[in-house]
């Protein structure tokens, strides 16, 4: 472990994205062991931009200047019984997080499919996992610690700061260099997961699609725009959630556990035998233990209003035969509404359409513009860390709140230092 902010050899170059598709600039990449250091380092630097576990998609945490990592910070994991909260460095793992709230006879309120995704990163960018009345994980956010430019240390609360807070939880990493988060517990509650597979066609239109996002307090569709849902992953709460019969809304329950992504091995997910567990092993789909795939996709990722999401669904499956061959697979999840200024489900409750790419990067640029221009008249905000082709003033349109970001963007860093071409583009300078 480095014993200052002086880049560590290993890390000159910081290579490339956990896919293997997103260039995050030649560097340095920095490992600070502590947040003085940190301030440091932050103080110095012209430009800078934070990485998290790199999965994103998109090119949010690159930059032509140098780069900081915070996962040699300690992990600061501090769980309030007592007020249900939890203080935790920004660099440590949902999963890791989980695993000790659930010690403690707590769980987070929502988690995303991988464990494996950092606090700091995820909160940043928006990243949700699923449910009509679960948010995305940011909205679960009550307090935040970062490093500003002229690397003074700075907490926001939701209590303290409630004029601003809503913009600077999910801010992109352009208002400083998050140290440490608080997050909002619940008490513990066991959950169980079922897969049920092979849906009727009709069963992807209006009502009876929404009836298949109720069905759990988290859902998931997984389908190959063939016309008709492959697999939903059910995940419910004992006790709350009426447990689901064999046979359900024309799908049939899976006898052997499945993978989302046709052929692959079911080892790496979470269990779907109904049996109770841990909410953090029931709620995302693989496990912490494992890397659930050499990560060669792409991927995409659309918020419509969930009322909206069958019509929206319809109105790209004329572009089936084009889609399939370039897709693993497809997934339908749902988010609810939060305040977040820049959080693509804001006061909208909202359904997500996903692609799951292969990694044909060309052949997916040029197909994005087609499913984008027929996703136009839902309005679609697309997720910040994937891909997508949406110009910057569509996106700009659908955020009410963007100049009150921006107007707090120039309080907090007035110079751009923790700009980069990414948010430039979308956001403007």
């Amino acid at each position: 472990m480095p014993t200052s902010s002086t880049p560590d050899p290993a890390l000159e170059r910081p290579g490339r994205s956990w896919s293997g598709t997103v260039d995050y600039g030649p560097g340095p990449l920095h490992a600070p062991a502590s947040v003085e250091q940190l301030r440091a380092l932050v103080g110095r630097s012209r430009r800078i931009r934070a990485l998290g576990t790199r999965h994103s998609f998109s090119s949010i945490a690159a930059s032509d200047a140098d780069l900081v990592t915070l996962a040699q910070l300690p992990p600061d994991l501090d769980v309030d019984s007592a007020a249900r909260t939890v203080r935790v460095a920004a660099g440590v793992r949902y999963g890791e997080l989980a695993v000790a709230a659930h010690e403690r006879g707590l769980a987070l309120p929502n988690m995303g499919s991988l464990p494996h995704i950092s606090v700091g990163g995820a909160s940043a960018t928006g990243t949700h996992g699923s449910g009509n009345r679960r948010r995305s994980l940011a909205a679960s956010v009550r307090a935040i610690e970062l490093v500003t430019a002229s690397g003074e240390l700075l907490t926001l609360s939701r209590a303290q700061d409630p004029e601003i807070f809503d913009g600077a939880v999910l801010a992109l990493g352009m208002l400083g260099v998050v140290t440490h988060l608080t997050l909002d517990l619940v008490p513990a509650a066991p959950m169980r997961q079922s897969v049920h597979l092979d849906f009727p066609a009709d069963r992807m239109g209006g009502e009876d699609l929404a009836t298949l996002l109720a069905g759990g307090t988290s859902v998931s569709l997984f389908h190959h725009w063939d016309g008709h849902i492959a697999q939903a992953w059910v995940k419910q709460v004992v006790g709350d959630d009426e447990e689901l019969p064999e046979e359900w809304l024309g799908g049939r329950r899976a006898l052997e556990p499945v993978h989302p992504l046709p052929g692959m091995p079911a080892d790496f997910c979470t269990d779907q035998s109904g049996e109770p567990g841990p909410a953090h092993e029931r709620l995302p789909h693989f496990r912490l233990e494992f890397t659930p795939s050499s990560g060669e996709e792409i991927q995409s990722e659309y918020f419509v209003a969930r009322e909206q999401a069958a019509d929206a669904l319809a109105a790209v499956m004329p572009l089936g035969e084009r889609i399939r061959p370039l897709l693993h697979a497809s997934e339908v999840r749902t988010v609810a509404a939060d305040e977040l200024w820049l959080s693509p489900a804001h006061r909208r409750d909202s359904a997500c359409v996903h692609f799951t790419w292969k990694q044909l990067p060309r052949e997916v640029a040029t197909l994005l513009p087609e499913i984008e221009e027929r996703l136009a008249p839902f309005a679609p905000r697309p997720h910040w860390g994937k891909v997508f082709t949406l110009a910057p003033e569509q996106v700009r349109a659908q955020y009410p709140r963007l100049e009150d970001f921006l107007t707090l963007r120039d309080r907090l860093d007035p110079d751009r230092v923790f700009t980069n071409a990414y948010v430039e583009r979308l956001l403007g300078e």
